[in-house]
Parts: C-alpha cells; structure tokens; sequence
C-alpha cells in the first residue's frame, strides 16, 4: 500500500463477518446475491473489502438475511459506517460497541505476527490463571461465569499459533518489565513463566526477552504494537496489506502506511538484536520462575 491509499481495513473487516455470518447462515454466495438481488460480483466484492462505497441499509438488510443477533449486527453496521482513511482510530464504544474486540478478528487470519510488549504477558501467549487474574480486576464487575468465558476465548486464540497444521510463525521481544511484574500470587507467576520458557522450544515462536541492562536500543522508550502479516498469494502478491495494531485505554490504532509498517518493522529489529537470544531468555524464564516458587 502506498502513503497516499486509503486504509480498507473496516471494508475488508466487514467483509470478512458478512461471509462467516453468511456460511453460519448456510447460504452460499450465489443464494445469498440472488436474495438481496444482487449479482454474484456484488456480494463477492463486498465480502473480499472491495466495495468503493458501503451502504448501511444494505448492510442491515443483509444481517436480516443472515439472521445476525442484535449485538453483532451493531458491530456490522458500525464498521459500514468508517470512513476510509489513511490510519483508522477505532474508538471503544464509537459506533462499533466497546465489548467487541475488532482486533481478534484480524488476528486469526494472520499468518505472522511481530509482537513487541513492554508492560505485559500478551494474551497469545497468557495462562489461564495469568489471564483471569487479569480480567477479574479489569472487568470487576461482571460475574465469574462472565469472566470465565473471556478466558475461554483467549485460550482459544492461542490455536493460531499452537495448533499443529500450519500454525501462524510469532516473533515476539518481551521486555523483562513485562516479566518481572506479577500478577496474581507467585504460583501464578511461576506457571507463567514456566509457559513462556517451553514456548522458546517451538519451531513457529521465537521469543526473546530485552533485558534492562539493554537500556533503550531505540534511544526512547517504544510503546508496545503487533505487526500482523497476511501471507502471499499464488502470485505471490499479498493476501491483504500488513497492518500495524497499537492498544491503548481508549481505542486501537490500526496502521497500514507503508512508511508506518517499514518504521515499525526496523524498530522491533533493532529490539530483537538487543534482546536476549532464544536460550538464554529460556534460561533467564526458568530461573525467575524458581525464584517464585521458592518465595525468593
């Protein structure tokens, strides 16, 4: 994508929901234009992000068709309703309701992520301990059958890189901040770390931890971000634009410049060389897990 393309991440977003809600429908592609009488090209165009210009009140007619739920039709209809632009701020809460994670969506179809973290275990890579530590003092006030159902989902997130056919490749430099702050007691902390050691053993992973004594390779601090890359084609053109996640409290900045993604592509490069090697952050993981288990 060059600089001066606008971002079709909310089009090709709401393309990819209005195909698994079609498929969900048990509609195929021809049923489903000849309904909304349309042609094939129409739905297909889009289903793939395509279309120049997006109509809500087709959008809703075609979460009627599909027999969406309320809630996600909401979702839907927001994302119609984004302007195209060069970086998109979403918001929470801004059109697209605040409780539905946009950026789970895009993971799953990544073929490699760039995840650089300074303050926190990402959720890919949490214990299920680890993760309702987390979210039960984040969403204090929901209920634990609330809260265990997001743990469920973020295990369930971890398939894209533990699964054993064609699992998606992660290179991921945690900073030792984001290790050596505990959440929940120091058995919790322990498994933690004890997981992300045996993740180092992986083929697709490679993990790293940036020791303090690394200082800032980039002369500043770098706020945490994920490069999301989509593979190639049979022609070896890519499947969709990389894009470039950053989370903050009040919404997520999706990037898709190619002079964003090249910057950020150098920045975890100079961290990563910076950053321990995969064994010696496996032996620095073990070793801080036994000094939880011991209380030390």
């Amino acid at each position: 994508m060059s600089d001066s393309e606008s971002s079709t991440l909310p089009r090709r977003q709401l393309g990819r929901y209005l195909r698994e809600a079609r498929e969900a429908a048990n509609l195929t592609l021809d049923e489903a234009a000849r309904l909304m009488e349309w042609g094939r090209s129409t739905l297909q165009r889009l289903e793939k992000g395509q279309t120049e210009r997006v109509r809500v009140r087709e959008i809703t007619d075609l979460c009627e068709l599909y027999s969406v739920a309320e809630d996600r039709s909401a979702v839907l209809t927001g994302l119609a309703q984004q302007a195209p632009v060069r970086s998109w701020w979403h918001a929470y809460g801004d059109l697209i309701p605040a409780n539905f994670n946009l950026y789970v969506g895009l993971e799953a179809s990544a073929r490699r992520l760039t995840v650089y973290q300074p303050l926190i275990v990402p959720g890919l890579l949490q214990t299920a301990a680890y993760a309702r530590c987390l979210d039960r003092t984040y969403f204090a006030d929901e209920t634990d059958t609330e809260l265990e159902r997001r743990v469920e989902v973020r295990m369930r997130r971890q398939a894209i890189i533990s699964r054993t056919r064609k699992p998606a490749a992660a290179s991921i430099v945690l900073h030792e901040a984001a290790v050596r702050t505990r959440v929940g007691d120091r058995h919790v902390m322990a498994a933690q770390l004890r997981h992300l050691a045996d993740l180092t053993t992986r083929e697709n992973i490679d993990l790293r931890v940036l020791p303090f004594h690394a200082g800032y390779p980039m002369g500043m601090p770098l706020p945490p971000f994920v490069i999301l890359n989509f593979g190639i084609d049979a022609k070896g053109r890519p499947i969709e634009p990389t894009v470039i996640f950053a989370e903050s409290f009040t919404g997520s900045m999706y990037l898709e410049r190619t002079s964003d993604v090249d910057r950020h592509q150098a920045a975890f490069e100079r961290v990563r060389c910076a950053a321990l090697d995969a064994r010696l952050t496996r032996d620095l993981l073990r070793e801080m897990a036994r000094e939880n288990e011991s209380g030390y």
